[in-house]
């Protein structure tokens, strides 16, 4: 559940809060006088409810749905990004994500220092981006520009580079979110051959997409959220 048009307190200074405080009895008194009003109670959604199911070793299911229907927050909620408001999420199995390309980089870091960075990040042992580290520069076809600080890369590069580090994760469950459009078509065509491999190998996959085509090709069967709103 999530609250809409909630204000989060900020963070204050010893000066602001001693003058808050000393202002505090005015700002009351407007209240009764009805200079303001109380402030407007934050309305609550539900981005998922009573939603169950289950999922298989080695299966591969798809997650559709229109903007808005919770896709993403069941997947934050299975890479343990977001707490559910109730209910629980029991996963058995390392966990890889790729939800949001491109987390983590730096832009003025280099692209090799990125992919040690983020794939840190992912969770990437160090030994582990050593020996994927040529696999990882090959596919997203930056050989030449791999010691460039990524802030000089075109936005296509960038995404391929982000991509090509969470596509070598080595995990037993893959949490994937929209990111098989990254790139150009051709890059398309390596995207979705390398989540074959990770098929194949016996990965668990969840992926949610708009583009059906993806869901046909890798997904053994596929869910539809349901959108109250």
């Amino acid at each position: 559940m999530y609250r809409i048009g909630e204000r989060h307190a900020k963070y204050r200074t010893f000066r602001e809060t001693i003058s808050g405080l000393a202002t505090a009895p005015f700002r009351a008194a407007r209240r009764l006088a009805g200079g303001n009003g109380p402030p407007p109670s934050p309305e609550s959604i539900w981005a998922l409810r009573d939603v169950s199911f289950r999922v298989g070793q080695g299966d591969v299911v798809g997650v559709i749905g229109r903007n808005g229907a919770g896709k993403s927050t069941l997947l934050k909620i299975l890479a343990r990004i977001t707490e559910p408001t109730s209910g629980s999420a029991v996963i058995r199995g390392r966990v890889g994500s790729l939800l949001e390309v491109g987390t983590g980089f730096h832009q003025e870091l280099t692209g090799r220092e990125n992919i040690y960075l983020n794939g840190a990040i992912l969770g990437m042992r160090r030994r582990e981006i050593d020996s994927s580290f040529d696999e990882i520069v090959a596919f997203a076809g930056v050989e030449k520009f791999v010691d460039t600080p990524v802030k000089h890369y075109s936005s296509g590069m960038y995404l391929r580079l982000a991509f090509s580090v969470a596509a070598h994760l080595d995990p037993e469950i893959l949490l994937v979110d929209e990111v098989l459009a990254v790139g150009d078509f051709p890059f398309q065509l390596k995207c979705f051959e390398r989540m074959d491999q990770i098929r194949q190998a016996g990965t668990t996959i969840l992926v949610v997409t708009h583009n059906l085509n993806a869901v046909r090709r890798l997904c053994d069967t596929y869910g539809c959220e349901y959108s109250p709103f």
